[in-house]
């Protein structure tokens, strides 16, 4: 059984992108003009209960509450319980309640929407959604991002690296996006193009340019002496993205133990992260430290951080498993599919789990 890194993946069967994942969550914490109901279910959804947040919005919707935050959060509740071809319909009709003048939440809703499409798998719809977007916003950098990865999905390499590029050009400093772009080709075997990009962005001589960001470019060129530099100089002021690239790289190389210095110097300097948790956890995973590493994953689950929830609760599975503890894997991965229930590889390793 393989543990998990938290990463943005982008391909069939996940979410297609960063930026609509971020507006998945965006819903969880604010929402101007939500009714009691559609906030409770608004929390429920945070505590990955489903189907307690549709019996809420059933109950909104008997109020009177606001129709269009009301299939919104019931369409990213269907989402939550995979079932997309509900969530569709639900965005849909919200977006059929639009009173003619196109608004925030229309351009909202349509990421919404094209998130569905792209769990569904269909693509060329997600990809339909963007264009619509851009047509009415023209320098719209998210919009032109997410159809690039559509793009890639569909094999249309030329058009999604113009959109790319487009992307990188309406925001040329703006190198998280720029990472992002980088991972995507990546995953779909140009990584070498995307490292064209990282090193034309160190060559253009930004001297605003952070050391954290630098450093980062650096850990995927694979340059890792300068990527420890670079990190090492902006620990303090980088915060948990240096901390953790910092210990990424020297995980690269081999130096696992100063790796897990790292990420523990970060943890009692700083309040908890989940992030910072689940890797420390897989570090100690590849050094063999199981019960650790089961320590690591299970404070990160603690604080409840929904967006590094998944890879924290199938590591933490993985660690009872290397532990021996088959009946407590068994059972946390019934939970598990229970609120990951589109993860077809935790079907897999319930069924070996049930053999043990």
């Amino acid at each position: 059984m393989s543990f998990r890194r938290f990463s943005v993946k982008y391909y069939r069967g996940k979410c297609a992108c960063l930026a609509a994942a971020a507006f998945l969550l965006s819903v969880l914490t604010a929402c101007g003009g939500a009714g009691e109901n559609t906030g409770k279910a608004m929390q429920l959804i945070q505590a990955l209960d489903y189907q307690g947040a549709l019996a809420e919005l059933d109950a909104a919707e008997e109020k009177r509450e606001n129709p269009r935050l009301v299939q919104r959060t019931r369409g990213i509740a269907y989402m939550g319980l995979t079932d997309y071809e509900n969530a569709v319909a639900c965005f849909q009709a919200a977006l059929a309640g639009s009173n003619g003048l196109v608004q925030n939440i229309d351009f909202d809703l349509n990421y919404y929407l094209a998130a569905a499409f792209t769990k569904k798998g269909e693509f060329g719809k997600a990809e339909e959604i963007y264009t619509a977007i851009l047509a009415l916003r023209p320098n719209e950098k998210d919009a032109y991002f997410l159809r690039g990865n559509a793009r890639m999905t569909l094999s249309d390499y030329d058009g999604a690296i113009a959109d790319f590029e487009t992307a990188i050009k309406l925001a040329p400093k703006d190198y998280d996006r720029l990472i992002e772009i980088y991972q995507v080709l990546d995953y779909y075997g140009c990584g070498n193009v995307g490292q064209e990009y990282l090193r034309a962005a160190l060559n253009a001589g930004d001297k605003q340019m952070s050391k954290s960001a630098s450093g980062r470019i650096y850990y995927y060129l694979g340059e890792y002496q300068k990527a420890y530099i670079d990190l090492e100089a902006s620990k303090e002021k980088g915060g948990l993205e240096s901390y953790l690239y910092l210990g990424k790289a020297y995980e690269a190389t081999g130096d696992y133990n100063y790796a897990i210095n790292i990420y523990n110097s970060y943890l009692e300097k700083n309040q908890g992260s989940s992030e910072m948790y689940n890797q420390l956890g897989l570090c100690q995973m590849t050094k063999g430290e199981y019960a650790a590493a089961l320590e690591a994953f299970q404070a990160g689950i603690a604080l409840g951080d929904i967006g590094v929830m998944q890879a924290l609760s199938f590591n933490e599975i993985t660690a009872y498993e290397y532990l021996g503890d088959f009946a407590q894997a068994k059972a946390l991965m019934e939970t598990y599919m229970r609120n990951y229930p589109d993860d077809v590889n935790a079907k897999r390793e319930y069924d070996f789990l049930s053999t043990r």
